[in-house]
């Protein structure tokens, strides 16, 4: 899926140069731009890069990955990039917790490089599990694993959600990623996520148009809203997928992709992992694939969640009815975007972009939606 128009070929002199201003005199760095991330994720450009310079007189190398916002041209996934939040957000998280994410180095805010803000942050070594072809599809790392390896991925990466959890005072701590910074009303933190989830449907639809099962979900959000204390809440990483985290020896090494991060309830986050998976065995299900239904099960991760944290996380039929209107978000997004790229044609029916749309419309049944 192509999300960029930019071309790479002016990149590493724009970088070289622009490295320059931060190094010590006399650096003279040097850029070498690798391929980007393919296979995973729909929303920032990825770009993979060495950087050589001269420092004290030695030769000094680094190996960063640029996350940079897409050009409104390029039809965004989201309406705005909140580059400095994401930053933050990381560098926050390596202070405070022992939770794994890549060192961030510099920040670039103003565009006045790349054409759009970026930062770069440490490359990690590993392997994800990837998204094209999803790994439950099969003939892969993970698919292919034991069951006994699979189960301490899926355990070691719901840790992961419980030190992030853990880090105390929230709503101080990452205050900045509280919806109302950007004009998101609501009386509690779970009403205002929900304000700029609704915004973002209206960003969405712009484009590409209504869409009636997303519509009828906001509907039953709104009425349904459950009470959940701002006291309560805590960073939540938003895309909290096994997609947007690198593994060796199936143990998290880094956490990757903060664009949704929140502070909010914690069920945010975690019927989001399973959700996540359960869109695509959703599609391997209609392609008639063994699939991995074994894997990622909801009772099995609240357990783990549970005995790790002390913590009740409840009912979770909200949380996944909201988690399931944002992916039909993202598949307009993507979608608008393919039809720009020449991609696919402009379906009759957009909610055919919708690749999560049997799992949603059973959720919606289910929830009395």
């Amino acid at each position: 899926m192509q999300r960029s128009s930019r071309d790479a070929t002016a990149v590493p002199t724009q970088l070289a140069d622009w490295l320059a201003t931060l190094l010590p005199p006399g650096a003279g760095p040097s850029v070498v731009l690798h391929s980007g991330i393919d296979a995973n994720g729909m929303s920032s450009e990825t770009l993979l890069l060495d950087a050589t310079w001269t420092e004290d007189g030695q030769e000094r190398r680094g190996e960063y990955v640029a996350r940079v916002a897409p050009a409104q041209a390029d039809f965004p996934v989201f309406a705005s990039y909140e580059l400095q939040d994401q930053y933050d957000a990381m560098r926050i998280v390596a202070e405070r917790s022992d939770v794994p994410v890549p060192a961030v180095r510099w920040m670039e805010p103003t565009g006045d490089v790349l054409g759009t803000p970026f930062f770069l942050m440490d490359r990690v070594d590993g392997v994800i599990p990837q998204d094209v072809l999803p790994y439950n599809f099969g003939d892969n790392w993970l698919h292919d694993a034991s069951r006994e390896d699979q189960r301490r991925l899926q355990d070691r990466t719901v840790e992961v959600l419980a030190g992030l959890h853990g880090i105390p005072d929230a709503q101080q701590t990452f205050g900045f990623l509280d919806p109302a910074h950007h004009g998101h009303a609501g009386a509690s933190l779970l009403e205002r996520n929900l304000s700029r989830t609704a915004a973002w449907y209206d960003f969405a639809k712009a484009d590409i148009g209504p869409s009636p099962m997303v519509e009828r979900a906001l509907a039953w959000l709104r009425a349904n809203l459950p009470e959940a204390a701002d006291d309560d809440a805590v960073l939540c990483w938003g895309d909290s997928r096994i997609g947007n985290t690198i593994y060796r020896d199936f143990t998290p090494v880094a956490v990757l992709d903060w664009e949704m991060a929140a502070i909010g309830p914690r069920q945010l986050d975690l019927s989001w992992m399973v959700f996540a998976h359960q869109v695509f065995e959703t599609i391997t299900g209609m392609l008639e694939l063994p699939g991995m239904p074994h894997f990622l099960r909801e009772e099995d991760v609240v357990a783990t969640y549970e005995q790790l944290t002390g913590e009740n996380v409840g009912d979770l039929t909200w949380y996944h009815v909201y988690n399931g209107l944002q992916w039909c978000i993202v598949f307009m997004r993507t979608g608008a975007r393919q039809i720009h790229f020449g991609e696919i044609e402009r379906p009759d029916d957009i909610e055919s972009l919708f690749h999560c749309k049997p799992l949603v419309e059973r959720i919606l049944k289910e929830a009395g939606a």
